[in-house]
Formats: C-alpha cells, sequence, structure tokens
C-alpha cells in the first residue's frame, strides 16, 4: 500500500496567486474550497506537505520572517477548518540560481523524500504550473494539474508530463483522490 501522501504546491493551488508575488500574510487569502479539501485529506489519513518556490525571499521582496508569517497564517487558517498541512519545503533562490531545490528541477521533492523516509513513486504532486508537475514527474510522483492559478494557461501551453490528471480545482482532485482510494 502506498504511504498516504499529498505533496502540493502553494501559490495558485491552495491560496490565490498573484504575477507581483504574495509578499505579506495580507495577501496570502485561500482559494474557496481549498482549505476544506486539506480537510478531507487530513481526515483521511493523509499527510499534506506543501512544495513551493519562493523567489520573493531570494529577489530581496520579502524576507524569511514575513514568508514564515504567511505560512503560520496558512496553518492557522487550515486548522480552524479541521485541516493540517504536516509540512512546508520551499526554495527561497531567485529564479537565476543555480541551486537544485528551485521547481521544476526535483531537489525539494528529493528533500521531501528523505526527511519523511518515503519513496514518491506514484504520490499525487498537484500544482498548477508545468514547473510543479515536471518537478514531481522527476521523482515518480503521479501529476496532478489543477485549473486554478496558473492552471487554465498551463493546461493551454500542452506539454504536460504523461499521465497527468486534470481537475477545476484542488477541492476536485481531492474528490478524486479520496474516491479512488475508497473503491
Amino acid at each position: 500500500m502506498p504511504t498516504k501522501l499529498v505533496i502540493l504546491d502553494r501559490d495558485g493551488v491552495i491560496n490565490f496567486d498573484s504575477a507581483q508575488f504574495i509578499k505579506s500574510p495580507e495577501e496570502w487569502k485561500p482559494i474557496p474550497g481549498s482549505l476544506e479539501a486539506i480537510a478531507r485529506l487530513t481526515q483521511s489519513g493523509y499527510k499534506v506537505v506543501v512544495a513551493t518556490n519562493q523567489s520573493g525571499v531570494g529577489r530581496g521582496l520579502f524576507d524569511m520572517d514575513t514568508l514564515n508569517r504567511m505560512h503560520q497564517k496558512m496553518h492557522k487558517a487550515a486548522f480552524e477548518v479541521g485541516a493540517r498541512i504536516d509540512a512546508v519545503f520551499y526554495c527561497p533562490h531567485a529564479a537565476d540560481s543555480k541551486c537544485d531545490c528551485r521547481k521544476p528541477k526535483p531537489g525539494m521533492f528529493k528533500r521531501i523524500s528523505e526527511t519523511l523516509n518515503v519513496d514518491l513513486t506514484g504520490i499525487p504532486a498537484i500544482g498548477d504550473s508545468l514547473r510543479d508537475l515536471q518537478a514531481g514527474a522527476a521523482v515518480g510522483c503521479h501529476p496532478i494539474l489543477v485549473l486554478t492559478g496558473k492552471g487554465e494557461k498551463t493546461q493551454a501551453e500542452g506539454n504536460l508530463p504523461e499521465g497527468t490528471l486534470i481537475f477545476a480545482d484542488l477541492a476536485a482532485a481531492v474528490d478524486h483522490l479520496l474516491g479512488a482510494q475508497s473503491k
């Protein structure tokens, strides 16, 4: 039986995204239904891990304290609806950095695998951009595209990893995951 784990991108999947970056806790606003979807995963025994590029840190748009406050707000909002986010992994580096952790590179996913001591083969990786799907697919995750955030643009551009499932939003993706689990 595979590990009950789901890896989620943050901006555009859990919360609304912005072309100007989400730079403060005040700008972090959940997409309707996303936290409740995470709650359904939590209540079904899933670990929920967030894997997010946060190049705003590397670009100097916000500092680590602000990023931590954004994540505290996310954890608190999730908790208030019965959800739990077990861990948040992030890449703070700017897009031009040579790091291995910035998606589409798989370093962040490898770190999740090592930290949780779990094989990510077949683990759902849900994102709204091609780089989210590519990073997960590189380590064997099952890529799932949601059409929130950049998702519609990502779908239109094509070149999705083989086997990518597509859903309107996180709630619909979770409906599928929990429905597939109960069969």
